[in-house]
């Protein structure tokens, strides 16, 4: 276990498709255990983080946010710098800022940001394969934006939920869904209070479908009131989708916000 003494958060960068995922899974390389061990090189002790979100396998990170607990008297370059050195090509500290004890990456976190990017052309990406989820398909946004308009709210998204989901309530508000175009890009921006596992892929798996003139516009909303997943479409691919932000109460002044637009 860490030592006792001084907190801090950090942003976390991550290529998902080196990793089976955030958590630590034994005998199978993730993002948390690569971060730890780091960690806990510049700290000289053993260092366990908590992320803001568990992120599956092959899912980005821009804004990850973690926090650690450490009693050794490293700089906030000392930190950063130190443990970027010991990082794997595929994930960086992108900040770190010292917070109170009371801070806690998961729990303070009143909401989520997520983006989901899709490559439209007829033909496969090469060098963004693993970074961006490809459909050859003709989209119509008209579509898509109005189904989508029917999940905004507080439901209860069990049918938009994997089957191993395991959060003991499947309500969640979605606050923001919005799709956006240009050019041989479709992107996904929705802000959730928090969201369940593979939410985000279901969600999109659906207005694909819809956008594709394959269902009609209100089965989105048909496929919510069912609550039931087999009612839904095929999960997109992980490869499409980032976690852009964890939100945070403006006490908390020091953790940035990133701007997607600043990536895609």
């Amino acid at each position: 276990m860490s030592l006792a003494g001084s907190r801090y958060a950090a942003g976390v960068e991550y290529d998902g498709s080196q990793f089976h995922g955030w958590q630590y899974q034994c005998g199978q390389s993730s993002v948390q255990e690569v971060v730890e061990s780091a960690l806990s090189y510049v700290a000289d002790h053993p260092i366990r983080v908590i992320a803001a979100g568990r992120t599956d396998t092959g899912v980005h990170g821009i804004g990850q946010v973690i926090h650690f607990d450490s009693a050794q008297p490293r700089s906030l370059r000392a930190w950063l710098r130190g443990t970027n050195t010991r990082l794997p090509t595929g994930v960086t500290l992108s900040w770190v800022q010292p917070v109170d004890l009371k801070f806690h990456a998961r729990y303070s976190a009143i909401a989520r940001s997520y983006r989901y990017v899709l490559c439209n052309r007829t033909v496969r990406p090469t060098y963004l394969s693993p970074l961006v989820t490809w459909d050859y398909r003709t989209f119509n946004l008209t579509r898509m934006r109005s189904a989508a308009q029917t999940l905004l709210g507080r439901h209860d998204f069990s049918a938009y939920r994997a089957a191993s989901c395991q959060a003991h309530s499947p309500v969640r508000e979605l606050r923001r869904l919005d799709v956006q175009q240009l050019d041989g890009w479709i992107w996904f921006d929705l802000l959730a209070d928090a969201f369940l596992q593979r939410m985000v892929r279901n969600i999109v798996g659906v207005l694909l479908a819809i956008g594709a003139g394959e269902k009609e516009v209100g089965w989105a909303e048909s496929v919510l009131q069912s609550r039931d997943r087999t009612q839904g479409g095929i999960t997109a691919p992980a490869a499409g989708l980032y976690l852009v932000n964890a939100i945070y109460p403006d006490t908390y002044t020091g953790i940035p916000r990133m701007n997607p637009c600043r990536f895609w």
